[in-house]
């Protein structure tokens, strides 16, 4: 095989094995392995905080939903018992709420704010203790507002 058999071999992707026969080589080059992993990079910085965004929201939906069902609760029992509960552990054991959901911003059922109740015009109070609830997280909403003033 002269040289330039040899040259021309190589150009096309192909090497002689040691028996003479020729074999073609496999697999990517350098180059080709940076510009895949450059583009994944890319990509992935795009989608990485949308993701983030869109775990916020889902936690916000639900700090919302989970507020509407204790103040719902909260103004059953008005209704029922023509007083405020005492606390979040009241809707509960009136079975109001089946059970006390967590935070979800400060992943702790415990961290809830309860709010007392406020004077009428009056300036009577109404009986009980807890009038609204609140999230205990110190974090601030997409919206500007901070969580605990939902």
């Amino acid at each position: 095989m002269s040289m330039k058999d040899r040259k021309l071999s190589l150009n096309n992707s192909k090497i002689w094995s040691l028996n003479g026969s020729k074999t073609r080589q496999r697999g990517f080059t350098l180059i080709e392995l940076l510009i895949v992993m450059s583009v994944i990079g890319i990509l992935a910085s795009i989608v990485v905080p949308n993701y983030q965004r869109h775990l916020i929201k889902a936690r916000e939906a639900v700090l919302m939903e989970d507020l509407y069902q204790m103040r719902r609760a909260i103004d059953a029992y008005f209704a029922d018992h023509i007083s405020y509960p005492e606390s979040l552990d009241d809707l509960v054991a009136n079975k109001y709420i089946r059970d006390l959901p967590r935070d979800p911003f400060t992943q702790s059922t415990d961290t809830w704010e309860e709010v007392p109740p406020t004077p009428s015009i009056e300036g009577e109070f109404a009986e009980g203790g807890l009038e609204d609830v609140h999230s205990g997280s110190d974090l601030v909403g997409l919206n500007g507002i901070p969580y605990r003033d939902w």
